[in-house]
């Protein structure tokens, strides 16, 4: 008697929506056009996600988006999940031709990725080795320290992202204070987040205020890759914080955890628009463009790095070539 086959997990197909995202998104490279660059992201994920064999359901969907909004339903069919979607992280980044931009999307069972209204949130995220180490709710110098205990290292090797805006003024401060190197980034928080956790980006720390979609994206991605991230409402109206008990949160004061904002087995999927220091941004070539992915999965219990070569005919003359 035969055994029936395993079913496929999605995660082995949703690189191609992040992919064709990011090959749409890339051609708006330093165009000096946000919209028109998130537009084309945006249209071309939803044509990726339309075929692959899942019955998914946007729950948290880009800022004005209208392909993908949220309550979309998109796939052709099969297990349900909840999406997160993120066509262009850093859609201003491509806009001015900078670095460090992605297309991302974290997939999860029904109910496996928290709805929160859309408003800004503190958080701080780390990688495994400082996991339990951190506190939202103490002083910044703090937590340097025990980030920096956490890696047997001084408060001046720690390097901490922090996303250039004038609301973090305050917190620059005290991370210089502290003594720790600061990374001051343009646009990409999620980005920041992940990089935090892996190895050989010599970042340590990530920590600001963002929205609340980015907030969740973060949590999926370091549940996958084994690292910590807190997070707090931050409401800036009085019609936030009821619209936080709209959503079932009356004390806005709760600190999320990640796995708070992301229970459940989630996949995360990334591919760069443009070079980073996580991801290899969309090289186009004579008839193809090579694009470069990081694909998690808690199911699988793995993380992969990727390289696919996209044709963009069937009569070619371009040659598939190895990295150099």
């Amino acid at each position: 008697m035969s055994e029936a086959p395993l079913p496929t997990c999605p995660c082995v197909l949703v690189a191609r929506a992040t992919e064709w995202a990011a090959l749409a998104g890339a051609r708006w490279l330093g165009r000096d056009d946000e919209a028109a660059a998130g537009d084309a992201a945006e249209g071309a994920m939803m044509s990726g996600l339309s075929q692959l064999p899942i019955s998914g359901k946007v729950v948290i969907g880009p800022e004005n988006g209208e392909a993908l909004r949220v309550g979309t339903e998109v796939g052709a069919g099969g297990e349900a999940f909840d999406l997160a979607v993120d066509p262009l992280e850093g859609s201003g980044v491509v806009a001015r031709g900078g670095t460090g931009a992605m297309s991302m999307l974290a997939v999860g069972p029904t109910g496996s990725l928290l709805h929160l209204p859309d408003m800004y949130m503190r958080r701080m995220a780390v990688g495994p080795r400082a996991k339990g180490h951190i506190d939202l709710m103490r002083p910044m110098a703090e937590n340097i320290g025990a980030v920096a205990t956490a890696f047997g290292r001084n408060a001046n090797d720690i390097t901490t992202l922090v996303l250039d805006r004038p609301r973090h003024h305050d917190l620059i401060e005290e991370i210089r204070a502290a003594g720790a190197r600061i990374k001051l980034i343009p646009d990409g928080d999620v980005t920041a987040s992940i990089s935090a956790a892996i190895r050989g980006t010599n970042d340590h720390l990530a920590v600001g205020i963002g929205g609340t979609r980015q907030a969740v994206l973060s949590a999926a991605a370091l549940r996958c890759l084994g690292g910590d991230l807190q997070a707090q409402l931050w409401p800036t109206t009085r019609g936030e914080i009821e619209e936080a008990a709209a959503h079932g949160i009356d004390d806005v004061n709760r600190v999320f955890s990640a796995d708070d904002l992301a229970p459940g087995e989630v996949i995360v999927v990334a591919t760069g628009v443009s070079n980073g220091d996580l991801l290899r941004g969309v090289r186009f070539l004579a008839d193809s463009a090579r694009t470069h992915s990081l694909v998690m999965c808690m199911r699988c219990n793995w993380v992969r790095f990727s390289e696919s070569i996209h044709f963009f005919a069937r009569e070619r003359k371009e040659e598939v070539r190895l990295l150099g």
